[in-house]
């Protein structure tokens, strides 16, 4: 399960923070720094995994209910990032989660934000977080990943603004002249 997705500059200003997991402000807020702190001082060419900082794995454990011996899948565990520019983009989750496919993951949410920019730079993320968590919406769904292809990707969030852009009083293909005095007709006059 995947349990956030963050999106940073390279001054650690974040550009999304999605989490799928429950966690006090005070906790994101911390967690977020902490986070951003560890990834931004590896080396380049540094792995693109990281063990979970201590800040979340003491805040997972302490609301299961299950005894410290019991080894549980649930429990946030793996921090998975890439640096494209002037972005990192991180991904927090748990250990059924494969690092390769998450790495995957990113890449394909990268390329669905360049396509639908044309040439995505940090002032699109800026100016249209609609469209960000749009296309992150398209992938991602309660922490569960249900879209992979990016085409699809693209496509959904294309739909997406064509709906939202749509005027209100425009007609439907299918429904003929329907009026809202046609919806509302009483019986018997």
């Amino acid at each position: 399960m995947i349990n956030a997705v963050l999106v940073f500059n390279n001054s650690g200003q974040p550009r999304l923070t999605k989490f799928y997991t429950q966690l006090e402000t005070s906790v994101q807020q911390r967690l977020i720094s902490e986070i951003f702190h560890l990834v931004s001082t590896r080396a380049p060419g540094s792995c693109n995994f990281l063990p979970l900082p201590p800040l979340l794995r003491s805040q997972s454990t302490s609301h299961t209910p299950q005894s410290a011996s019991t080894p549980h899948n649930d429990v946030p565990s793996l921090v998975t990032y890439r640096h494209y520019a002037t972005l990192y983009f991180i991904i927090i989750s748990t250990s059924t989660e494969s690092p390769l496919a998450l790495i995957d993951l990113i890449q394909v949410y990268v390329e669905a934000l360049d396509r639908l920019f044309e040439n995505v730079c940090e002032l699109d993320l800026i100016f249209n977080f609609e469209t960000l968590h749009a296309a992150l919406s398209e992938m991602i769904v309660g922490g569960v990943v249900i879209e992979t292809q990016l085409d699809r990707v693209v496509e959904g969030v294309r739909a997406q603004g064509r709906v939202a852009k749509r005027p209100v009083n425009e007609s439907r293909a299918g429904l003929g002249n329907l009026t809202m005095a046609g919806n509302f007709a009483w019986p018997g006059r």
